[in-house]
Formats: structure tokens, sequence, C-alpha cells
């Protein structure tokens, strides 16, 4: 069919969904729901015969704006909050694990650049973490407490600091892609330099062993939730970068949803990280090793079963399934 006829036979319903969308018609559910799945055989047509035409474009704009008024004034259902951590978010990671991916990555290669940097210049650790903290805490080595800066603060304001400084550090992550993305990878390499140039100045000092013991009770998590931030970040600025076949505009509102998603799915993990780092890490040191590396471990197999292979499963659920022949 030429792309002229195909436009004159279908303009009328395209027209009556605009006007239904902008309020001037009103149709049944029945009416609307059979509407929105010949516009979506509508938009697939174009797509595979109009492919550089404009039609393609508009149809999933229109789409997109259908679904939205569908969805829009639906009544929340009684189990939203649990559906919520049980469905939404697994299925926005899912969406969003080429941006994970790319996190870790970025996180990773500039956490060994710090420790590199940190083992070839020694002045390397007081640029990145200050020179009154490296004073402080060389002086806690030479008194054999060397995570003692852990236990300096009362620990109810000490969680609640830590806590909303996690939750501002991850909207900072996600925000900061609306730089293009750029700006979500200059934090992630700030905070992985920092992580590298940290570890490895205690392996300088001979405390490895402790640090890794004391702060990756809390760190676990912690550093986990900053490179999902990440990846939230990575998922909104590549929807204004990259929109493939949608509008630019449609493109960044869909990742800036699935990436406020995870973003808020990570709430309870600072929570959690805050509490681990106010009134256990403290006493980290205090504890049999196992009790460290059980908390460490439980927290690892945790974010990996939530925000990987979860997502993963709840992905398969929601494919439609084939017809059979």
């Amino acid at each position: 069919m030429r792309e002229a006829a195909f436009i004159q036979r279908n303009q009328a319903k395209w027209q009556r969904l605009e006007q239904v969308i902008q309020g001037l018609d009103g149709l049944s559910g029945d009416e609307t729901s059979s509407l929105y799945i010949e516009l979506n055989d509508d938009l697939s047509y174009a797509r595979t015969f109009y492919p550089k035409s404009n039609i393609p474009v508009y149809l999933n704009g229109l789409a997109s704006r259908l679904h939205q008024h569908i969805y829009r004034n639906q009544r929340v259902p009684r189990g939203r909050f649990i559906s919520f951590w049980r469905e939404e978010v697994p299925l926005a990671m899912a969406a969003t694990r080429k941006q994970l991916a790319l996190s870790f990555f970025v996180f990773a290669l500039f956490a060994v650049i710090g420790a590199l940097s940190a083992k070839y210049d020694e002045s390397f650790t007081r640029l990145i973490m200050g020179d009154g903290y490296v004073d402080m805490t060389l002086e806690n080595i030479r008194k054999g407490e060397p995570m003692a800066v852990y236990g300096g603060s009362e620990e109810g304001w000490m969680f609640l600091g830590i806590t909303v400084n996690n939750v501002r550090v991850a909207l900072l992550c996600f925000a900061a892609g609306l730089l293009a993305s750029f700006g979500t990878g200059l934090l992630l390499m700030y905070n992985g330099i920092m992580v590298g140039a940290f570890q490895y100045f205690f392996h300088q000092q001979g405390v490895l062993r402790e640090s890794l013991l004391t702060i990756w009770v809390h760190g676990t998590l912690e550093i986990s939730a900053i490179i999902i931030a990440g990846a939230a970040g990575f998922a909104l600025g590549n929807g204004f970068l990259f929109p493939g076949t949608y509008t630019r505009g449609v493109s960044f509102r869909h990742g800036a949803r699935l990436g406020l998603k995870v973003v808020i799915g990570l709430v309870p993990i600072f929570i959690i990280a805050g509490f681990l780092e106010s009134f256990v890490t403290r006493h980290a040191l205090e504890m049999p090793s196992y009790a460290s590396l059980a908390i460490i471990g439980l927290s690892l197999t945790f974010v990996i079963l939530y925000f990987v292979i979860l997502p993963y499963h709840a992905e398969r659920r929601s494919r439609p399934v084939e017809p059979g022949p």
C-alpha cells in the first residue's frame, strides 16, 4: 500500500484518538482499548514499510500519549506499594541492564586507576581524601584503632546524616544524567577513584584486612547503590541522546521514568546501609571475622538477586505468550 493511501485510510481514526487524548471526545473503555490495539498495529506496519517517513514518529508519539491517557486516571490498586518493589523496580532494572553494565565498568575502571595512582604517587591519596582525613587516619592507625573514625559520632545522628547524604548522592548521580550522561560518568569516576585510592592507602599502612572487614560491612550496599544510581543517570541521559524510533521528548520522558523508579527503589538500600554504618561498622573489628564476612556476603547476595537476577525473571514473565501453531 502506498504511504498516501495508508494515511488516507487511517487518518480519521488517528484524528479521533487525538480528540480523545485532548478530552474533546469520550469513548468507552472497550472502544479505547480496541483503537489502542489498532494504533499499535498501524505503528508496526508503518515502521516496516515506511521506516524513513515521519508517520512512524507521529504514531509512536500518539500511542505513548494514548497509553498515558488510558492509565492516568486508573485507581491505584491496594497492593501497589508492594508491587512497586516486587514488579516495577525489577522491570525498570531489566530495561536498564546495559546502563548498569556501563556504570559498573566505569566505576571499576576508575577504582583501579585510583589504586594505581595512590601506588605510584604518595601525594595522590591526600589530594583525593584531604590532608585532615589522612592525618587523622594515620594517627588512629598509630593508636591501633585504624577504623576509629566510624565510632566518633552518636549513632542516631550519624544514621540520619549518612542516610540523607547517601540519598542525596544517588539523586545527584541520577540528575547528572541531564548533562548528556557525562555528569553521571564524572560522579562515578570520582567515587571509583576515591574508593580505589582509599583502599590502597590502607594496604600501604598494613591494615588492608581490617579495612575490608570494616568498611565493606556497609560499603557493599552503599557502593552497589551508587553504581545502580549511575545506571539510572545513564538511562536518563541516553533517553535524550539516543531516541531511536521515538521522538526525543518521548524517549527522554521514558528514560526519566525508568531512572526515577530505580532511584526510589534504592531508598531502602541506603537506609539499611546507613544503619549498618552507624550501628554495626563501629563494632566490626570487635566481632568475629566470620560475622563481618556474613554481613558482606548477604549484602552482595541480595544485590545480585534483586537487581540482576530478579529483573531477568520479571522481564520474562512480562513478555506476551506467543500463540501456538
